[in-house]
């Protein structure tokens, strides 16, 4: 095999993303847009008081049941002492942020790494306010969950910051907490 030849073949990695592979993905989802959909699950146990486990390990996508995770990932919820729990892992309001903190700089990575743009490296703080009047109920004028969510992100690249802000702001997580979207619950006797 010549040099050429193998450097042809050899993928792209920018910010460890491998570009080759996720621009054959959009290559493919233009070609059939059902590979695009994708259902991700969750199943939750009640253990004590404030105390969850979710387990996560199924998802569709692709066209197909994803057949890669050998073992869940298992999270567990919790309160802390002040909420009347005793700290058996974030609660999930903390859960909330994690995930945004985790979709944007994910998201932010990938986007940049799809416009040839290198990070060397991204760390981020997150606050939410909550009042839990609205929790309780004792107001119907305050909202059950957070009034705010404040994202500040640290990135060293040489991408301006406004740049970076609206490649972050594609990401899914950002889109679900920062916009309405319909949730059906449905409560069935055990």
């Amino acid at each position: 095999m010549t040099q050429q030849a193998t450097a042809a073949t050899a993928p792209t990695i920018t910010n460890g993303v491998d570009v080759t592979a996720l621009f054959d993905t959009i290559k493919a989802i233009k070609n059939n847009n059902e590979i695009a959909k994708f259902q991700f699950r969750a199943k939750n146990q009640w253990i004590d008081a404030g105390h969850n486990r979710s387990e996560i390990k199924e998802f569709y996508g692709a066209c197909e049941e994803d057949q890669t995770r050998s073992e869940p990932f298992v999270l567990d919820s919790g309160e802390p002492p002040i909420l009347l729990g005793n700290d058996s892992g974030a609660n999930p309001v903390e859960y909330v942020l994690h995930a945004l903190a985790g979709c944007m700089t994910t998201t932010m990575v990938y986007h940049a790494a799809s416009r040839g743009i290198r990070i060397e490296g991204v760390r981020s703080e997150l606050e939410g306010d909550i009042d839990i009047r609205g929790f309780l109920g004792l107001s119907k004028d305050v909202r059950k969950g957070y009034q705010a969510v404040r994202v500040k992100m640290y990135v060293k690249s040489e991408a301006s910051p406004e740049q970076l802000a609206e490649l972050a702001k594609y990401s899914p997580v950002y889109d679900i907490v920062s916009n309405s979207l319909p949730v059906q619950v449905t409560i069935e006797k055990s």
